[in-house]
């Protein structure tokens, strides 16, 4: 009776061991870490499946629309549960962002998606000015939209320009200076903005990335990619640097 008790305490005790969401992201485990963010059923815990479904996109060789809509739908759920949590408006506004590469400019204007994922960084940014993801990706913002409709046009109707989109990542790389994530995005903002303007930074940025401090699976997948993108860009080959750029970025 002693024995079966301590095996039945044993098994009541087994999920206090059990990886965390965020363990099971940081290893790369993403289906079990949205099973398990799901599961806790809060806003962190949506979030981090919302980071997950986003990171396996993100790995994927040919992207995929629907994951980011799951992506997307968690990232909402989440922001509901807790209206004050960053990262939850980040990976929305990060979620409509890589849609827009699979859907086009023109629908991705068509249903609102520059002006939502503005709205969602606003928010981040406004819970916590502080905070390097929203600033990363406010940035990120700023700079796609200018590259995308001017900068008189994309001041005029949204607000953005590329300055403050070079500020925004200044600010992030602050509070964040060893993030390899945010390094690798400011590269590639710039260099899909203009890769010949940028290339001195841009080089700077990568090798940056490249020694950065990984904290996942993901982070070592970005600085691989950072690799690659960076040895094409000193071999002068700018259709395959070009190339891997959209791959990297999800586009078809």
């Amino acid at each position: 009776m002693k024995r079966l008790f301590a095996l039945s305490f044993l098994l009541l005790a087994e999920p206090a061991f059990a990886d965390t969401p965020d363990q099971l992201y940081a290893e790369g485990q993403y289906d079990e870490a949205i099973a398990a963010g799901l599961a806790q059923n809060d806003a962190m815990g949506l979030a981090v499946a919302a980071r997950a479904a986003l990171a396996q996109e993100s790995s994927r060789d040919q992207p995929c629309l629907e994951c980011l809509r799951r992506a997307e739908d968690y990232a909402k759920r989440a922001a509901i549960a807790d209206p004050k949590l960053p990262d939850a408006r980040v990976y929305f506004a990060v979620s409509l962002g890589l849609e827009s590469h699979i859907i086009g400019p023109v629908t991705s204007r068509l249903y609102g998606y520059p002006g939502k994922a503005k709205r969602a960084l606003d928010a981040a940014l406004a819970a916590d000015p502080k905070n390097a993801w929203a600033l990363a990706a406010m940035g990120g913002w700023n700079i796609a939209i200018v590259h995308g409709g001017g900068e008189t046009l994309a001041r005029l109707f949204y607000g953005a320009t590329l300055q403050q989109g070079l500020d925004d990542f200044a600010a992030a790389f602050k509070l964040a200076p060893d993030n390899v994530a945010v390094r690798y995005q400011y590269a590639l903002s710039l260099s899909v903005y203009d890769t010949d303007r940028f290339r001195s930074e841009i080089e700077d940025t990568l090798t940056r990335a490249i020694n950065g401090t990984p904290d996942s699976v993901f982070s070592r997948l970005e600085q691989k990619r950072a690799g690659e993108l960076l040895e094409l860009l000193k071999k002068g080959d700018s259709a395959a640097y070009a190339a891997r750029l959209r791959k990297f970025q999800g586009y078809p």
